[in-house]
């Protein structure tokens, strides 16, 4: 598992102009061990305020805030993530996803609808709430994830939902993947807003040579 530090050095490393880190943040009934709430969200924040001087003064990397909200139930089709992406403040889920993402929006976050698995997806993930209920979740969400690593969610492109890619990035060997490139300038309220908007985002894959002491073992 990737350090904060280490997964700048890691994005840093290999050219990237932006990085959106966004934790877990769940119900306090979840079980998740690694979670902000928000007795820990001061912390969080300032470790990564501290991280974004250091990537941009090394770097040259632009480090936005976020927060993955994570509402698990033991019934996927209940199940849903999002990312907020840009977030100021700690957002919580005790009253559930649709309530965090209105919460998240309306403090300027960029909303991204995470791992949307369907009934086909077989998965250690069962999320699939925002497959099922997409005509909830369309007027929240700005953008949907056609890939995460290597997974494709084709349902997504097949309803021409503004996509996005992302690397759900634990170890080294996942910087490589599908990538999203974005038209505008590298200044966090120019990320964010763009995500927010109906421009069009592309998608390139993208792969890293990872030394053998770095690979996870199988």
């Amino acid at each position: 598992m990737l350090t904060l530090p280490e997964l700048v050095d890691a994005y840093g490393r290999h050219g990237f102009d932006v990085l959106c880190v966004t934790d877990h943040v769940v119900r306090s009934d979840d079980p998740l061990e690694t979670s902000v709430d928000e007795r820990a969200w001061p912390a969080y924040i300032h470790e990564l305020e501290r991280e974004a001087e250091r990537a941009e003064r090394t770097y040259g990397l632009l480090v936005v805030p976020g927060l993955e909200l994570t509402d698990n139930r033991e019934d996927p089709d209940r199940s849903a993530h999002a990312l907020a992406i840009g977030v100021d403040s700690h957002i919580g889920v005790e009253d559930g996803i649709v309530d965090s993402i209105g919460a998240a929006r309306a403090g300027g976050a960029a909303i991204v609808a995470a791992h949307p698995y369907t009934d086909d997806d077989a998965t250690h993930r069962p999320t699939r709430r925002l497959a099922r209920e997409r005509d909830v979740f369309r007027p929240l969400v700005d953008r949907w994830e056609l890939f995460n690593r290597d997974e494709l969610f084709s349902w997504v492109a097949e309803a021409r939902l503004p996509a996005v890619a992302t690397g759900d990035a634990h170890r080294l060997e996942h910087v490589g993947t599908w990538k999203t490139l974005l038209a505008c300038e590298r200044r966090r309220e120019e990320v964010v807003e763009f995500l927010r908007s109906p421009a069009r985002a592309y998608l390139m894959p993208y792969s890293v040579e990872v030394p053998a002491q770095g690979r996870a073992a199988a």
